[in-house]
């Protein structure tokens, strides 16, 4: 590397790419998920790193090997934290997913407290920090991504490693009186201050974590307005801001309107014989309110039986941590909705709920999305939401209807030509969608245009510069593309 290159480089539970036994023989293939489609081409050429686990605890693997092909492609480096199957199962699927994720989503009630996850959390934490500490240079910026790695900049001080360290929180930052039902809550919040800089989605979680720090720490004060404050706490000073992510605006908008997608399209709403489409797309997940939604589905064609036969509910689902044994409970949940749902509307050529648990080809996704009439995008808690966000740059007829949760972070940003709706209010999602039915041309063309242009300008480069900026004051193009870097790093 260049003497005095500053690189970006990011830390995320899971690398970017993916381990999969095919046929006894192991690939690499892209992952797929919001972050990896908003950083790789931060990195791409720009001399960028990305540290995390590569998905497998098999210690006979050479990952590295298996990496190195997938790291000359993509343009940036890869760097593997090896753990362990116990490793995995304290700190991913205990402290991780079974207690943060809930707690953060306001399901409480669905938390495991075990203290061993939280030991086994700070171990993983410790030995990223380790693998951190040795792949980079004080040059290098280090941004941490999710609730997964909140000690990183703990352990890095602690073990004497001064570098430039932000971290951006992608789902929700519960209030006082939900984050205090955590055990561990002061030894976390403490942790958050390390950091340079924390990152959130809105500035609701924004004011929760400033409420649970004044909570827990008394004497922190803080100056300043907008996006981005500074907070002092005794001699420390570290800044915090909302940074509401997006995506390509552009990648969407025109795979939209490529010919074959088109076609794909039209081959959707033939099937569904032209009726309009409303449209649901979730990773399968407790927090996503699909169930809550079929039924506001059954409760609208109750309701407005005038809708019978003239609308179709299209719910994909994404299949996610199928092992767990509450997920498998959730899809089984979902699968006796659909059925009786369509059960007591269906007639001879028509089924009201067509539901589909499986992932889906990019084009075919946003072909479904172009197809789509009305998006009902109904999380019962999310930090962001970016399927809202797809919809409307896959939109390119510009006449759709964005039905979203006003408890999802996108509402904050959306919630002027989106109708909101309460995940949790049948009746009213039932309202919503025979208003969204019925609205004028003219009056949905103009909620939809105000709504791509929104995430046009606000777009997932947008998210990355505003929070270098605050970072580091310094932008993307502060991290120009150069072809000879991976010949100088060696």
């Amino acid at each position: 590397m260049t003497s005095g290159q500053q690189r970006l480089v990011v830390v995320s539970n899971r690398l970017p790419a993916a381990l999969k036994q095919e046929n006894g023989e192991w690939t690499v293939k892209a992952g797929a998920g919001g972050l990896v489609t908003a950083l790789a081409p931060v990195l791409k050429n720009r001399g960028g790193v990305w540290i995390g686990w590569s998905g497998s605890s098999d210690p006979t693997l050479d990952v590295d090997s298996l990496l190195s092909d997938f790291s000359s492609k993509a343009g940036y480096d890869l760097y593997t934290v090896p753990l362990t199957k116990e490793e995995v199962d304290g700190y991913y699927f205990g402290f991780s997913n079974e207690i943060i994720w809930p707690l953060f989503h306001d399901l409480q009630t669905r938390c495991r407290f075990h203290p061993k996850y939280w030991r086994m959390y700070l171990d993983v934490n410790f030995k990223f920090a380790e693998i951190v500490a040795r792949r980079t240079t004080p040059d290098d910026y280090i941004w941490i991504q999710d609730y997964h790695l909140m000690h990183q900049a703990f352990f890095l001080k602690s073990m004497g490693v001064k570098r430039q360290i932000g971290f951006f929180l992608h789902i929700p930052f519960p209030p006082p009186d939900i984050f205090m039902k955590l055990p561990w809550r002061w030894k976390v919040i403490q942790a958050l201050t390390e950091f340079d800089l924390v990152g959130f989605q809105t500035m609701q979680d924004r004011r929760n974590f400033l409420e649970c720090l004044r909570r827990l720490m008394p004497e922190a004060k803080s100056e300043g307005r907008g996006p981005v404050i500074t907070v002092k706490v005794g001699n420390r000073e570290f800044r915090l801001g909302a940074f509401p992510i997006s995506i390509d605006f552009n990648q969407f908008s025109e795979m939209a309107q490529r010919e074959e997608v088109g076609q794909m399209s039209f081959r959707i709403k033939e099937a569904l014989r032209h009726r309009k489409i409303i449209l649901g797309v979730d990773r399968l997940d407790y927090t996503k309110g699909i169930p809550e939604r079929i039924r506001s589905i059954q409760t609208l064609l109750r309701r407005y039986p005038d809708l019978k036969g003239r609308v179709n509910f299209v719910q994909i689902a994404v299949p996610s941590r199928e092992e767990v044994d509450e997920y498998k409970e959730l899809r089984t949940e979902i699968e006796q909705l659909v059925g009786r749902v369509n059960g007591e509307f269906s007639f001879p050529g028509w089924v009201p709920v067509h539901y589909h648990y499986k992932s889906f080809p990019h084009e075919e996704l946003v072909a479904y999305y172009s197809a789509a009439d009305i998006a009902l995008v109904t999380p019962l808690r999310d930090g962001m939401n970016l399927v809202a966000k797809e919809y409307c740059a896959a939109n390119a007829s510009g006449d759709g209807v964005l039905v979203l949760s006003e408890f999802a972070g996108a509402a904050a940003q959306m919630q002027k030509y989106a109708y909101l709706v309460n995940p949790y209010d049948m009746e009213g999602i039932a309202k919503a969608l025979h208003r969204a039915f019925h609205w004028d041309k003219e009056e949905r063309s103009r909620h939809m245009t105000a709504l791509r242009d929104q995430v046009r300008t606000n777009n997932i480069y947008w998210w990355v510069d505003s929070f270098l900026r605050a970072g580091i004051a310094k932008s993307l193009d502060d991290f120009p593309e150069v072809e000879t870097l991976k010949f100088e790093r060696g």
